[in-house]
C-alpha cells in the first residue's frame, strides 16, 4: 500500500495533508524517515510512525457500546454528542453504527467500519433479533402478550410476531423485555403506543447473539472479542484467532 493512503486510510488527514507530514520528514517507517508519499509499506509487517504515533494498521474495527442517553447515532449533528465522539483510541474517520437507537434509547450499539457486516445484520430478509428492557407506564396484561405474538397493526405496517415478557410490575407500571427481528422507526414506542401504553425508558441488552457487557458502564466501550466477532460474522468470513 502507498504510504499517503495508508495514512489517510488511518485517519491522519487527507491525501493532500499527509502528502504535507510526508514531505516534512514527520514519518517514519521502520525508524526510517521517509520523505517519499509514493513508498510502498507492507501495512501487516512494517512500523509506521506519523506525528510521533505509532499506527497499527486493522482493516476492520468492531466495538460494544454501552450507549447513554441524550447521544445520537450518527457520525455528525449539529444540536447532539454522537456516539462516535465517544471513540477515542482510533484515528480512522470511517466508522459507523450498525443500526440506530433513539437519543433516550440506551444500551448495546455496535460500531464497526466493516460494511459487509453492517448491511448483513441489518438487511429486513435477514430477520436479525434485538432484544430490549423497557419500562412501561401501565401494567401489560395477557392481550398485550398475545398482540406482539400475532403482531400489532400501525399506520404504516404490520410488525411481524415478537416477543413480550414481563420481569416485573412496579410502581411505575411494568418492567418487560421485548424480542423483535425487525427494526423500523420509533418501532417498540410505537408498538406499545397502539396498546395505549408508553415506554417510559428503553434499553437495547442483546443483537443477534452478541449481549451487552455487564461491566460496562454508560458510556464505555470495548473491542469485540475474536469469538464475538466471529458469532457475528458466520463461518464463511471468520477472523481466525
Amino acid at each position: 500500500m502507498r504510504l499517503d493512503k495508508f495514512l489517510s486510510h488511518n485517519g491522519f488527514g487527507t491525501r493532500k495533508e499527509v502528502k504535507f507530514y510526508i514531505k516534512k520528514g514527520l514519518v517514519t517507517v521502520n525508524d526510517e524517515v521517509i520523505k517519499n508519499d509514493g513508498f510502498k509499506i507492507d501495512e501487516s509487517l512494517d512500523h509506521v510512525v506519523c506525528n510521533g504515533i505509532t499506527i497499527k494498521y486493522e482493516k476492520y474495527v468492531y466495538y460494544m457500546l454501552n450507549k447513554p442517553a441524550g447521544y445520537v447515532s450518527a457520525n455528525s449533528d449539529l444540536r447532539y454528542p454522537t456516539v462516535i465522539d465517544l471513540i477515542d483510541d482510533y484515528y480512522g474517520n470511517n466508522l459507523f453504527c450498525v443500526g440506530r437507537l433513539d437519543i433516550d434509547t440506551t444500551g448495546l450499539l455496535l460500531i464497526t467500519n466493516d460494511g459487509v457486516l453492517a448491511h448483513r445484520l441489518l438487511s429486513p430478509k435477514n430477520h436479525i433479533e434485538k432484544e430490549y428492557i423497557a419500562q412501561i407506564n401501565k401494567s401489560i396484561n395477557d392481550q398485550d402478550v398475545l398482540s406482539f405474538k400475532e403482531g400489532i397493526q400501525l399506520e404504516d405496517f404490520k410488525t411481524r410476531p415478537s416477543q413480550l415478557k414481563l420481569i416485573n410490575n412496579n410502581d411505575m407500571g411494568s418492567l418487560v423485555s421485548i424480542i423483535i427481528d425487525e427494526g423500523k422507526f420509533h418501532q417498540i414506542k410505537r408498538m406499545f403506543n397502539a396498546l395505549d401504553k408508553e415506554v417510559i425508558n428503553l434499553k437495547r441488552i442483546r443483537m443477534k447473539n452478541l449481549s451487552l457487557d455487564p461491566q460496562l458502564s454508560p458510556g464505555q466501550y470495548r473491542r469485540l472479542t475474536i469469538e464475538e466477532i466471529n458469532s457475528l460474522i458466520g463461518d464463511s468470513h471468520e477472523i481466525k484467532k
